[in-house]
């Protein structure tokens, strides 16, 4: 019996190096039915040039306009169903993966037609053995976290384990949830995107896995990151653009933009805050773009 195709989409914009790393990563893996598709971003890097000449065998879709990770993405997700991909694995230019990765993500999304979306224990690159996420969870506010984070794996994630949602680094996704649901929000632009989607699978009836034995590593998030204040705009527009999309009820609501002017009100009045007044206006900004329906990349 043939084994599911499975098209991995690694999104690149001028991270060259990141870029190569990851894709030999992939090449390496020992699952065969794979093909994979490079999405450039208008690099000027090089990054174009330098995969045709060391793996000439990705496919490169040169990308003519940013619509940040959810368009983009979407590029390569309606390439891979058009070559009748039955997974489709997205990954940021800076992961790295373990040699049975993809294999070991397939068995247990194969294991059950319920399960839509498969996921990996992510580590930080700069720490292999503490943990970035191994799943996510949410609560009745729609807020979400990473289980396991920042913690370092003591074998405490054994076996896969149904979560809501996975982060967006590298998420694998069956093409007949894609066909059910729908592929990414972009709207949402970056930031919160893979939370919707996984949102939206949840509530189509889709299981989501997290599998502690496919394993990555992704340079982009350490321990110690400070969001810049693009950040904190888009956090705040696209959660309440996932609120306004899902119809929470009005007491979501109501804790929400408490929290909102509770925070806004502390980064403007206490001293302590005061290096947080970008990321004040920042938030403002997005809630102001909310109203107005104002998507895409922030002005």
């Amino acid at each position: 019996m043939t084994s599911p195709l499975v098209i991995s989409l690694v999104l690149n914009s001028n991270h060259r190096e990141d870029t190569l790393q990851c894709l030999t990563s992939l090449y390496q893996n020992t699952y065969e039915n794979h093909k994979i598709i490079l999405l450039d971003n208008a690099s000027i890097d090089g990054t174009v040039d330098a995969v045709r000449s060391l793996l000439p065998e990705v496919l490169i879709i040169e990308l003519q306009r940013n619509l940040g990770y959810a368009g983009n993405n979407n590029a390569g997700i309606q390439a891979a169903m058009e070559q009748d991909a039955e997974w489709v694995f997205l990954l940021n230019e800076d992961t790295i993966l373990s040699p049975d990765c993809i294999s070991h993500l397939v068995s247990v999304g194969e294991s059950n037609p319920t399960i839509g979306i498969v996921g990996p224990m992510v580590y930080h690159h700069n720490e292999p053995d503490i943990i970035q996420s191994a799943g996510g969870c949410m609560d009745n506010y729609y807020r979400g976290w990473h289980l396991g984070q920042d913690e370092q794996d003591r074998g405490q994630f054994q076996l896969p384990h149904s979560v809501e949602w996975i982060s967006g680094c590298g998420i694998m996704v069956r093409r007949a949830l894609i066909k059910q649901v729908g592929a990414i929000d972009e709207r949402f632009f970056y930031y919160v995107e893979e939370f919707e989607w996984c949102v939206r699978a949840k509530k189509a009836g889709w299981q989501i896995f997290h599998v502690p034995q496919a394993k990555l590593w992704h340079k982009g998030v350490q321990r110690n990151n400070q969001p810049k204040p693009s950040v904190t705009y888009y956090a705040t527009r696209n959660r309440l653009l996932l609120l306004s999309k899902h119809r929470v009820n009005p007491m979501v609501w109501i804790v929400v933009f408490i929290h909102y002017f509770q925070t806004y009100m502390s980064w403007t009045i206490k001293p302590k805050w005061r290096d947080k007044r970008e990321h004040r206006n920042a938030m403002w900004r997005g809630i102001v773009d909310f109203i107005h329906h104002r998507w895409g990349q922030m002005p």
